[in-house]
């Protein structure tokens, strides 16, 4: 009996010359050693993706900032800040412009900086006591208000907002590089950014505060095209890594700008 699917009726196996005839020996045994199965597909990422590998970028992070904190004497902090910070750097440029975010590097880079803040914060805590929990509710407050703001559409990220951001954050760390050129080969205030005694360092600090609070719209917004978009599953790596640095940095701005109101130990 003929068969109503189109698919199998008239010619539709024999478009070939001389069509598909019983297959010979040769065609059966290449049918055997085939492959029963077909490669896994690659799974898109998910926003549950992105919450589980954040927390662990983040608890990694946590973990080895206790650690430093409690285990590094303060006769080595310095030692091991440098070469924290030289580490960290190279990650860092690795996992940006090598697009190569994955567990392995994405932790690496946690455990690292996880061993700069928490000297930073030692440091920061002996001077001015009970700042560090305040900047940690401070940044815990900062990215709930963000996700509300994103989240209602209070603030829309654009091309051009997105443009915007960058080009300030750039300008910023540049700034940051001249202050510490000029800290290093002229007076210790340098250009005044840092210098609790100069108006013009409040301003900074606040500027710097509010431009990682719009780094975390960014993040949002690449975690949101990323889900709807399909992307694979390792790309919530790079948004966990993006979601880290941005509360990192507005973590260490409220913990400078919090110690401008306290009094000294």
């Amino acid at each position: 009996m003929e068969s109503r699917n189109p698919a199998f009726r008239g010619n539709a196996f024999g478009q070939q010359a001389g069509g598909y005839g019983a297959p010979s020996t040769q065609q059966m045994q290449n049918m055997y050693d085939a492959p029963s199965y077909a490669p896994p597909a690659t799974r898109p990422m998910t926003i549950d993706d992105v919450v589980v590998r954040g927390f662990l970028t983040l608890a990694t992070l946590v973990v080895t900032a206790a650690l430093s904190w409690v285990l590094i004497p303060t006769e080595l902090a310095l030692p091991v800040l440098a070469v924290a910070i030289i580490a960290q750097l190279g990650i860092w440029a690795f996992i940006t412009f090598g697009r190569k975010a994955n567990a392995p590097l994405v932790l690496a880079f946690a455990a690292v900086y996880g061993v700069l803040v928490g000297i930073i914060s030692h440091a920061y805590n002996d001077v001015y006591h009970g700042v560090v929990f305040q900047a940690v509710v401070g940044t815990a407050l900062a990215f709930g208000a963000m996700l509300a703001v994103y989240s209602l559409r209070i603030i829309r990220v654009t091309p051009k907002f997105t443009k915007f951001v960058i080009a300030a954050g750039l300008a910023m760390v540049g700034l940051m590089l001249i202050n510490l050129v000029v800290q290093i080969f002229g007076p210790d205030s340098g250009i005044g950014i840092r210098d609790p005694g100069n108006p013009l360092a409040y301003v900074f600090s606040v500027a710097a505060i509010l431009l990682g609070c719009f780094f975390l719209l960014l993040d949002f917004d690449s975690v949101e095209k990323g889900v709807q978009s399909g992307a694979p599953e390792k790309f919530a790596w790079y948004c966990a890594f993006g979601l880290v640095l941005s509360l990192v940095w507005i973590y260490l701005e409220l913990l400078r700008f919090l110690s401008y109101f306290s009094g000294r130990d």
